[in-house]
């Protein structure tokens, strides 16, 4: 039997087969949990079939910036699962590339306004629809996905670096909210992953880069290492744990300012003679 066994889960943001939240989802049907997804309208063919190959035939599409939509989404989420959810992954952010780059002095209002409604509130929306359902379900588990640019500077992140920050500050609001009916608010911070999202962000391959030749690990991040953490997070051996942000990132955390400039010495052991 998996770790999460009887888990009825709902995973949002899967695009395509490099997405983070396509790694989740694959772990937790893996580990036992029955995956339902909800997704954009126009990537909805696509992630069916992705959803097919984890035995399930529930995609909804959801766009999170209108009130009506995501009410309507866990109005059949609940008929899809007997009125009960235990687990909620919020794998959505957006920003508009000219908003990541260049100075962030010139951020405008509009981008400003989208990003945060997108990448932040759209959380607090969806944990507020799911707060009955895994009330139902005698409690249950929400996470979403951060990354370290919402508390310290990466340039070519700007105005996502921001929505993240505020990402991370609603997830302590809402574990101190919805702890008393047993749910848990938590997030992952991965490191460098190369996703279709991930790619397009300035500096990205340098930054990859770096965590293979710098990293305590000395290695990239994958989908499935964040699975793995988030499996931990849905499962009841978790349970104690809640507004917290777990770094899946190899370490990178540990180093200082200047670390490219102190090459390392020994090389990972697959390398070693």
């Amino acid at each position: 039997m998996g770790l999460l066994t009887g888990k009825k889960a709902l995973v949002s943001g899967v695009a395509n087969p490099r997405s983070i939240a396509w790694g989740i989802a694959q772990v937790f049907h893996e580990h036992g949990a029955r995956v339902a997804f909800t997704c954009l309208e126009s990537t909805q063919r696509r992630v069916a079939k992705l959803a097919a190959e984890l035995d399930s035939d529930l995609v909804f599409p959801c766009d999170v910036a209108k009130d009506e939509d995501i009410a309507r989404t866990f109005e059949k989420v609940g008929e899809a699962f007997d009125g009960h959810l235990h687990v909620f992954v919020h794998s959505i952010a957006y920003a508009r590339l000219e908003e990541m780059s260049g100075e962030f002095l010139n951020v405008t209002r509009e981008g400003w306004r989208l990003a945060l409604d997108v990448s932040a509130y759209s959380l607090v929306a969806m944990a507020r629809a799911a707060r009955p359902l895994m009330k139902a379900a005698g409690g249950g588990s929400i996470m979403t996905l951060t990354f370290a640019g919402g508390n310290r500077v990466a340039p070519g992140y700007n105005m996502m670096g921001v929505a993240k920050a505020a990402l991370e500050s609603a997830v302590r609001y809402l574990a101190y909210d919805l702890g008393p009916d047993g749910i848990r608010v938590n997030a992952l911070s991965p490191g460098p992953i190369p996703t279709v999202s991930g790619m397009v962000t300035q500096g990205f391959e340098e930054s990859l880069q770096f965590t293979t030749t710098h990293s305590p690990l000395l290695r990239s991040i994958t989908p499935r290492d964040v699975g793995n953490v988030a499996v931990w997070y849905a499962a009841d051996i978790s349970s104690a744990v809640t507004g917290a942000t777990v770094p899946i990132d190899g370490g990178m955390g540990l180093l200082l300012a200047g670390a490219a400039a102190h090459p390392r010495a020994r090389k990972p052991v697959s390398e070693r003679p």
